[in-house]
Formats: structure tokens, C-alpha cells, sequence
């Protein structure tokens, strides 16, 4: 069963990273008629009337046909280009500067008037047993 959910998730992923909607999708039978009108007028094989719908002759093929709106990834959406910005950092050095040790003399003296080392009689041990 996992290996089933994971496989319909990856194919999910799949079908986004192609950009395809669900719009798209609907619009599949619209393409495969109008490929069939495309054989039947010019005689066209599928290859030639995908190379002039979305190929090298999608420009000279444009606005001959009505039908091309009804198209699917034909979104404007579909052709977007992302840019790719690098981010770089300047040069980070790190010098270790040698400082040689001077030795200080010992001059603290701290004498504490309340210690804890002495307990109350209350909590001494027994002296007489």
C-alpha cells in the first residue's frame, strides 16, 4: 500500500513539474480533433501539426485557424523563464595575531566573612552515644 501512495505521489509531482492543469488536461480532445482536421485538410502527420502549433512554425501557423485558442498549453503561464541569480560572498581570511604572554602577579585577596563550611549545633552529629 505505501508503495503504491508514494508511486501516485511521484507521479503528481511529475505532471506539476510539467506544468500541466487541470484545464489542460479537458482540452486534450480538442487537440487530437484538431489534429484529425490537420490530416484530413493538408494532409498533416501528427509530428508536422505539433511542430506548427507548438514548434519552429508555431509563428507563420498563428492565426490561420480559430481553433487554436481552444488549444491546450497554449498559456502564456507555460512559456515563463526563470533567471537564476547567484549569490556570492566576499572572501572571509581570518589572521591569528601571536600575542606573547606577559605573566601578572597575584594581588587579589578575598577573605569571606560568612562561610558555609561551619553548621548550625542543630544539624552536628550526635556527641554522645
Amino acid at each position: 500500500m505505501s508503495k503504491t501512495v508514494a508511486f501516485l505521489f511521484s507521479l503528481v509531482i511529475l505532471m506539476q513539474s510539467f506544468n500541466f492543469d487541470l484545464e489542460d488536461i479537458s482540452k486534450l480532445q480538442a487537440l487530437m480533433d484538431h489534429a484529425e482536421y490537420h490530416q484530413e485538410m493538408y494532409g498533416d502527420n501528427f509530428f508536422d501539426f505539433i511542430s506548427e502549433h507548438y514548434g519552429d512554425k508555431m509563428l507563420e501557423h498563428q492565426n490561420k485557424h480559430r481553433e487554436h485558442q481552444e488549444l491546450p498549453f497554449k498559456d502564456s503561464e507555460h512559456m515563463c523563464s526563470h533567471m537564476n541569480t547567484n549569490f556570492l560572498s566576499p572572501p572571509t581570511t581570518f589572521e591569528i595575531a601571536y600575542v606573547e604572554f606577559t605573566e601578572i602577579p597575584c594581588n587579589f585577596q578575598y577573605k569571606e566573612f560568612f562561610t558555609t563550611f561551619e553548621k548550625a549545633s542543630v544539624f552536628q552529629p550526635p556527641k554522645h552515644a
